[in-house]
């Protein structure tokens, strides 16, 4: 199997799609197709069943995925070790970061690190942070962000680092009717209707944290929406949806401006981490961005 053929299986098997992986590798279907057929031949099984118009993976499949993944992120790390003679002059860096980090944290950063290191390309990517550990896992990405306890993504592939702290708030529409309240007790919290992010999201966690230390059951929440992104949360809340929680970072202008109150509950804050796979070889670009990160840290 050459290292072509493996690039080609893993686009038909992420898509289970012959034309829709042609696309994304820029190369024809019936040469796709011909590149499947011959890893079948090679090894004297189905690698995919056919099932109307469309495939699906089989066991063997999914097998020949994972060997086929290590075989590229492995090739991938040599091309990058032998990149790095040059210093880094040139090259690329895949970052996946939770969407607050992303959005609120890392560009000036990145900024930075451009400005020093202009021929370095930065690919960054957005998602939760389950999926941030997924991509890391997979090989997909060099270098990921998450925010919450670092228990909540304990696994002995992963390596993490605290790079920083975030404030998080619960918040309401200023004319909600907690919004002129001095105290919410659990029973005021049960009886409310809220809007959270998705399960998976590292807001979602720290939330469900906060319940339990103020002795509140999370089950018993009224959920009136689940989003997928921040600004989705904010702009519901800001329509008198319900109330959130929060990072200080997204909500702030909405605060300032008084179109949101801060409700008078405590959060505790939570930690930002560089989250790298403790196997994959660290490449100068990815100690070069930590660097940076560790000399804006703030103390504990």
């Amino acid at each position: 199997m050459t290292l072509d053929q493996s690039q080609i299986f893993i686009a038909v098997a992420e898509r289970e799609h012959i034309t829709r992986a042609a696309g994304a590798l820029g190369l024809t279907p019936p040469s796709v197709s011909a590149a499947v057929a011959s890893l079948e031949r090679e090894f004297g099984t189905k690698l995919f069943h056919r099932v109307g118009r469309g495939i699906v993976i089989t066991e063997g499949g999914k097998l020949l995925l994972n060997e086929a993944r290590a075989l590229v992120n492995r090739a991938d790390a040599v091309t990058l070790a032998m990149r790095e003679f040059t210093g880094l002059a040139r090259g690329r860096l895949q970052i996946k970061a939770s969407q607050t980090i992303a959005s609120h944290f890392l560009p000036p950063r990145l900024v930075e690190f451009h400005q020093a290191y202009p021929g370095v390309a930065l690919i960054v990517s957005v998602g939760n942070s389950a999926e941030v550990i997924e991509g890391l896992i997979r090989g997909d990405i060099e270098l990921g962000f998450v925010e919450g306890a670092e228990e909540e993504f304990a696994d002995p592939r992963l390596a993490a680092e605290l790079i920083a702290w975030d404030d998080l708030v619960m918040v309401a529409a200023a004319s909600h009717p907690w919004a002129a309240r001095r105290k919410l007790t659990g029973d005021d919290l049960t009886a409310g209707k809220w809007v959270l992010r998705e399960d998976g999201s590292g807001t979602r966690a720290t939330f469900v944290r906060a319940l339990e230390t103020l002795g509140v059951p999370y089950g018993n929440l009224n959920i009136a929406i689940e989003l997928p992104s921040n600004g989705a949360v904010l702009t519901a809340v800001l329509a008198s949806a319900g109330a959130t929680i929060l990072s200080a970072r997204v909500c702030a202008d909405a605060l300032t401006a008084g179109a949101l109150k801060r409700l008078p509950v405590s959060i505790a804050r939570r930690p930002f981490y560089a989250v790298q796979h403790a196997d994959r070889y660290r490449s100068r670009a990815v100690s070069a961005l930590l660097d940076i990160l560790r000399a804006d840290a703030p103390p504990p």
